[in-house]
């Protein structure tokens, strides 16, 4: 366990307003949100903004979607496929060997690559053969720098030794450990049976092989959770001593994933007013464990490069939630993996079949995207500088976006008078910054800069908190 000190502990937070300002929204993995991705491909202009992507050089950022599981846990919001097929591994990886094949030739095959994640589904349902195949073919088109960071979602469930050599093998350094819950009676009421042994088991096999970095995935929210319960999940947790933590609030989207409205019908769905004290109870213990409150639900040690980046100001984020390589262009690989370059975004197809049926036909398999405006940009500059900087200078963004900010966005200024009133952000004539009661609200203060959001009432979105 880490000493707290004082970069470490946040200020008590504040039930109240906390309360009040639990509404829907975004969590601004990008802007706009993928919600306004449309299917036109004039919309997203493939073959100008990789060529304009080229020309701007750079590093590079590659994810991998693996979307088998072998058992469907209800409370998932990511697109999977649910098998136990084992040749469904080596049948996906000649589609991914396809799709590579096809987009490294558009690619500047100079530029490197600074970071690869492998998400899901269940990266680990791939057999330790396959896993080593992935690494063969991504090697095979690209090079990467010294220092690249490559990451793996693991479920320990479906994790041997063997496995983890092989992602080693494929220079993986990162790993990110689906825990979700602890409790027997949590894990049997989410379709996710998960002893605690098995955690243990993944950390040590992960820290022998070399892991320099392992994150812990929570949620709470979850059918049958206490603030107690999920107290004793949280002391479970710290004893395997994670450089990271990513404590999720449960997004219930049955219109969605149709699979959660078993939780509706067994009317197990703990209240918001049970569900924020889960969140005070994380916060509380995390951070009087010495942990960084780096923003929405992720934690870091002191000296883990998350809280570095966040005292410097440097951190990033996209689709992979906060990061600390910044610059990169993302290019995603799978179904419904998500691409960005400097003013565009892409997503592939959300199903196997279509997904499957494009590359059959020598095509990217792209489905929708969006061509960012100017107008665009400048807000997701400002959205991003909100929720990783928790801080805006008026005068570097005037220069920046090419505007004179605090007349373009008097409207959005003047909206946080109740903001400022409440506490959650400072201003002053030259700036403002978010205060450590506004810091688990970074969602709400971004908002009032999104031009996209949807009267109240009508948001399809996760409660913020």
């Amino acid at each position: 366990m880490i000493s707290p000190n004082e970069e470490a502990v946040s200020a008590p937070l504040d039930p109240a307003l906390i309360r009040k300002y639990a509404v829907p929204g975004p969590r601004y993995t990008s802007y706009p949100p993928a919600t306004q991705f449309q299917t036109e491909r004039e919309a997203w202009g493939l073959d100008e903004a990789l060529a304009a992507d080229q020309a701007g050089g750079g590093p590079l950022s590659l994810y991998f979607h693996l979307p088998f599981c072998e058992t469907r846990c209800w409370f998932c919001g990511c697109n999977t496929v649910i098998t136990r097929r084992r040749e469904a591994a080596a049948e996906y990886l000649d589609d991914l060997a396809e799709e590579i094949r096809l987009m490294a030739a558009r690619l500047d095959p100079a530029r490197p690559v600074a970071q690869l994640h492998l998400g899901g589904g269940t990266p680990t349902f791939l057999p330790p053969e396959q896993l080593r195949r992935l690494g063969a073919l991504v090697r095979q088109h690209f090079h990467f720098t010294p220092d690249a960071e490559i990451s793996v979602e693991v479920d320990p469930r479906r994790l041997t030794h063997d496995h983890v050599v092989a992602l080693r093998e494929l220079g993986a350094n990162r790993a990110s450990l689906g825990v979700q819950d602890t409790d027997p009676r949590v894990q049997l009421a989410i379709h996710r049976l998960q002893p605690h042994m098995l955690n243990y088991q993944a950390v040590g096999w992960l820290r022998a092989e070399g892991f320099h970095s392992i994150n812990v995935d929570l949620i709470y929210g979850l059918p049958l959770q206490t603030a107690s319960s999920f107290g004793r999940t949280l002391d479970d947790v710290l004893t395997l001593e994670p450089d990271r933590l990513s404590v999720f609030s449960y997004a219930h989207i049955p219109w969605l994933k149709p699979a959660q409205l078993i939780f509706e019908k067994r009317e197990e769905l703990p209240p918001p007013e049970a569900k924020l004290e889960m969140f005070l109870e994380a916060h509380a213990r995390l951070t009087g464990a010495g942990y960084v409150d780096i923003g929405l639900d992720h934690f870091a040690r002191p000296d883990d490069e998350l809280a570095a980046a966040l005292r410097a100001g440097t951190l990033h984020r996209n689709f992979q939630g906060y990061s600390t390589r910044s610059g990169a262009s993302l290019y995603g690989f799978g179904m419904s993996a998500i691409s960005q370059t400097a003013d565009t975004y892409r997503q592939n197809f959300k199903s196997l079949p279509e997904y499957r049926a494009a590359l059959m036909d020598k095509r990217l398999p792209i489905e929708r995207g969006l061509r960012l405006t100017a107008e665009d940009r400048r807000r997701r500059t400002i959205i991003m500088r909100i929720m990783c900087a928790r801080r805006l200078d008026y005068a570097a963004l005037s220069g920046e976006l090419g505007v004179e900010f605090l007349q373009a966005y008097a409207r959005e200024l003047e909206s946080l008078r109740d903001l400022e009133g409440d506490g959650l952000i400072e201003r002053t004539s030259a700036g403002l910054t978010v205060t450590p009661l506004g810091a688990p609200l970074l969602r709400v203060i971004a908002m009032r800069f999104d031009a996209y959001l949807a009267p109240p009432g009508t948001r399809r979105h996760a409660q913020t908190v």
